[in-house]
C-alpha cells in the first residue's frame, strides 16, 4: 500500500490528510487540523504564517507516529507571499490577500496599465487580491524595500516548501495566478517586470506541478524525529488541486465551493478574448492538458463571516442550524449580488447584508436569520447560474451538468439550490477535493497512476457522490430573471 499525506491550508482551515492507495481505492484520513484566520494590525491583514508552520510540522508528526509515508505536498489559496533573505531568513510577515491596501491604490495602478491591457497580457481575473497588485501596492506605499536588495520572494506554498527542503521554487500552478505569467513561454511578462520594476530573479525557478521537489531536510527531520520523505511540487494552488479530483467529463462544469467558489470547465488551452475581458473569466493554470477557463464568486465566505458576526452577538449557530433556518424561512424575499465587492472585507457582514439587499431591503431591515441565510443561499446559486451562462458563451459549448467539490458538498441546501437555478444535475462530491487532487500528482510523481483520467476514475470508485436533480424550475426561472435585473443591470 502506498501512503501520500497532503497539508491543504484554507482561509478557515488548514488540515494533514493521509491518501492510502491500494491498487483502486483511495482511502482519506484525517490526521490533523487547526483553525485559521486573518489576523488584524493596525491597518493592515496578515496571516499567521509561523503557526501555520508550526501546525504542519505537528500534524508531520501525528501522522509519522500512525504510520509511515512516502510523500507530502502542499496546496493553498494563492497570491499571497513574503521574502527571504539570501541566508533564508524570513524577512516580513505574510500579507493576505484581503489586504486594503490594494483597494486604496487601485486606480492608480490602473493608470500606468489599463484593465484591458492587463488581461490581454495575462488572461487572469481583474482583480484587487492578484500578485501583481499586491506588489503594486507595495510600490505606492512605499514599502518595497525588499524588492530592491536581493530578497527573494517565494509564495506561501512555496515558503513552506522551503523550510521544510530548503529549496527555493515557484510552482507553475501558483505562478499562473500572479497575474505576472506568459502562458507561452510560462515565464514573467517583461513588460509587467519593467513596470514594476523587479528583477527577475526576485522570483525563483518556476516548476511544473507533479516534479519532486526535494527531500525534507537532514536538519528538518532531525529537529522534529521524522523518518525520510519526499516533498512534492503539486497543483500547489488550492483550486487547481481540487479540479483535478472532480469526477467530470468534458461536458460538465465544476464548482468548487469554499470561502470562494469557483466555476470553471476544463480546456486544452487559454482563451483570451473581449467577451472574456469583459466578464472577468479567468484563465487558470494546472497539468498539461488540464488547463481551466473559470469565474471566481465571492462564495461561502458570506455566510463564514455572517455566522461569526452573529455569534459575536450571541446569536450560535452550527451550520446544520444555518441550512435548517434557510429551508424553512419563505423563498425569494430578498436578493443580493454575491459580488458586489461591499463583502469583501471581513467583519460586520449581518448589518453590510441588511444595508446592501437589491430588492426586499425594508423587508430585510429586522429579519430573522433564517431569511438572511435564504437570502444568500439564493443569491449564490443564481449568481452560479449567470456564471455559467457566459463560460458557456466563451467556450461555444454547453455544460450539461455540475460536479460540486470542496466543503460545499456538504452542505445539502447549496447543493439543491444550485440544481434549481441552473436547472442541471448537480453531483456533490469529494468533500476533501483538495487533498485528493493534490494526492493524485503525488501519485502520477510517483508513478502509481499514469494519467489524471485514471486518477478520476479511482475518485468515482473510492467516495460515495450524490446528484440533487432540479426542483421547482419555473419559480427559480421567474426569480432569475428579477435577478439579472437587479444584479446585472447592464444586460438589460
Amino acid at each position: 500500500m502506498k501512503e501520500y499525506l497532503a497539508f491543504d491550508l484554507g482561509a478557515s482551515s488548514g488540515k494533514i490528510i493521509r491518501g492510502s492507495f491500494e491498487g483502486e481505492i483511495l482511502t482519506l484520513s484525517q490526521e490533523h487540523v487547526f483553525p485559521n484566520q486573518i489576523i488584524q494590525l493596525g491597518e493592515g491583514l496578515y496571516w499567521d504564517f509561523l503557526n501555520i508552520f508550526d501546525q504542519m510540522r505537528t500534524g508531520l508528526q501525528k501522522a509519522a507516529a500512525r504510520k509511515p509515508f512516502d510523500s507530502f505536498g502542499v496546496d493553498s489559496f494563492n497570491n499571497d507571499f513574503s521574502f527571504i533573505s539570501p541566508g533564508g531568513g524570513l524577512l516580513q510577515p505574510v500579507r493576505s490577500y484581503r489586504d486594503p491596501r490594494t483597494r486604496r491604490h487601485e486606480e492608480a495602478i490602473y493608470q500606468k496599465i489599463s484593465r484591458r491591457d492587463l488581461y490581454r497580457l495575462t488572461g487572469n481575473q481583474l482583480a484587487p487580491f492578484n500578485t501583481f497588485m499586491q506588489l503594486a501596492a507595495m510600490r505606492e506605499d512605499g514599502e518595497d524595500a525588499w524588492l530592491d536588495r536581493g530578497a527573494r520572494l517565494l509564495f506561501l506554498p512555496d515558503l513552506m516548501g522551503y523550510y521544510l527542503t530548503g529549496e527555493q521554487y515557484t510552482e507553475y500552478s501558483v505562478a499562473a495566478e500572479t497575474q505576472m505569467l506568459d502562458w507561452d513561454s510560462r515565464d514573467w511578462i517583461e513588460e509587467l517586470l519593467k513596470l514594476l520594476d523587479i528583477r527577475r530573479e526576485t522570483f525563483a525557478p518556476i516548476v511544473m506541478p507533479g516534479s519532486i521537489a526535494g527531500q525534507a531536510s537532514a536538519s528538518f527531520l532531525k529537529q522534529n524525529g521524522l523518518p525520510t520523505f519526499r516533498h512534492v511540487a503539486v497543483c500547489e494552488h488550492d483550486t487547481a488541486s481540487a479540479f483535478l479530483a472532480a469526477p467530470a467529463g468534458a461536458d460538465t462544469a465544476t464548482l468548487s465551493c469554499g470561502t470562494w467558489t469557483i466555476l470553471g470547465a476544463e480546456n486544452d488551452r487559454p482563451v483570451i478574448t473581449d467577451f472574456g475581458f469583459r466578464h472577468n473569466i479567468a484563465n487558470e493554470g494546472s497539468l498539461k492538458g488540464h488547463h481551466r477557463i473559470c469565474y471566481n464568486v465571492m462564495g461561502l465566505w458570506i455566510l463564514q463571516q455572517l455566522k461569526a458576526d452573529m455569534a459575536s452577538q450571541g446569536q450560535l449557530f452550527t451550520y446544520g442550524e444555518i441550512q435548517e433556518s434557510a429551508i424553512a424561512s419563505a423563498p425569494f424575499q430578498a436578493i443580493i449580488n454575491p459580488d458586489d465587492p461591499v463583502f469583501y472585507p471581513p467583519g460586520r457582514m449581518e448589518q453590510t447584508l441588511r444595508e446592501n439587499t437589491l430588492e426586499g431591503k425594508r423587508r430585510m431591515k429586522d429579519a430573522e436569520p433564517g431569511l438572511l441565510f435564504r437570502m444568500v443561499y439564493e443569491s449564490l446559486a443564481l449568481q452560479y447560474r449567470w456564471a455559467l451562462s457566459k463560460l458557456e458563451t466563451l467556450l461555444a459549448r454547453k455544460l450539461g451538468a455540475v460536479s460540486l467539490i470542496g466543503g460545499g458538498a456538504r452542505d445539502k441546501v447549496l447543493c439543491q439550490f444550485t440544481a434549481n437555478a441552473l436547472n442541471l444535475p448537480v453531483i456533490a462530491g469529494p468533500v476533501e477535493a483538495s487533498s485528493a487532487g493534490n494526492i493524485l500528482v503525488q501519485m502520477l510523481a510517483d508513478s502509481a497512476i499514469a494519467s489524471i483520467c485514471q486518477g478520476r476514475d479511482i475518485i468515482r470508485k473510492s467516495f460515495d457522490l450524490t446528484t440533487y436533480l432540479p426542483r421547482d424550475v419555473p419559480a427559480w426561472n421567474e426569480q432569475y430573471q428579477r435577478f439579472l435585473t437587479l444584479a446585472h443591470p447592464e444586460e438589460e
